[in-house]
């Protein structure tokens, strides 16, 4: 578990067809001063297990899920880089809000806007046949509700009424802490719905489906006609 908020920077290279090395290039002793094998560290939003940890990174092996749903292979051919965030200590402040590290799918930038006091940044969620993101995205979109973009922990200002788009006010200290400034319009980026609005989803989908339909027969087998 996580909260969304960034704690370094690193940069991601693929070593073998399974396994990711992560150097950290930003405050590594943040990161690396008590990192143990079996951690889990945040990765773009990705939750990804630490198996060897090096002077200056760790090694992770990522399964073919997790290279269909996340942009981490597209990561290690940009050399753009990744936002680092360690689990979630029991007792620690919930600065942001739980984030599980499980990508729901990918995304893209569609427009940047700077304004006095933030930028105002527009993401849309993607199809990458075959996979419909887009529809698996839209239902955990909502006005001031949290999204997780690779691994940040922001809040959705306004979204489209499908669900698709929707834009963050993103301020000074985590636009320059985190990847979203070298992020041009286009570039792909991870996307984590609210795990409570996913179990809100859940038990509405189980009811409807128990639920018996109030008709006649009901009725009528009840008394009422």
């Amino acid at each position: 578990m996580f909260t969304g908020l960034i704690q370094s920077q690193g940069i991601v290279a693929l070593i073998s067809t399974s396994q990711l090395q992560i150097t950290v290039v930003e405050s590594p002793d943040v990161i690396l001063d008590d990192l143990a094998l079996g951690d889990s560290v945040a990765v773009d939003g990705v939750c990804l297990t630490v198996e060897k940890i090096l002077p200056g990174g760790f090694i992770a092996t990522i399964s073919p899920e997790t290279i269909r749903r996340t942009c981490l292979g597209v990561r290690t051919e940009s050399q753009m880089r990744v936002n680092l965030e360690t689990s979630l200590r029991v007792g620690s402040k919930l600065g942001g809000h739980f984030v599980t590290g499980h990508v729901d799918g990918l995304g893209c930038l569609m427009q940047v806007k700077p304004t006095q006091t933030a930028w105002e940044m527009t993401f849309g969620a993607i199809d990458t046949a075959p996979d419909p993101w887009a529809q698996v995205i839209a239902p955990y979109l909502a006005p001031k509700g949290s999204i997780t973009v690779n691994g940040i922990s922001l809040t959705v200002a306004e979204c489209d009424r499908l669900g698709t788009t929707f834009t963050v006010a993103v301020i000074p200290h985590t636009y320059e802490q985190t990847n979203l400034a070298q992020l041009r319009v286009g570039d792909w980026v991870n996307l984590e719905g609210d795990i409570l609005s996913k179990y809100v989803e859940r038990l509405l989908n189980r009811a409807s489906v128990e639920s018996t339909p109030v008709d006649l027969a009901f009725l009528t087998a009840h008394g009422y006609l």
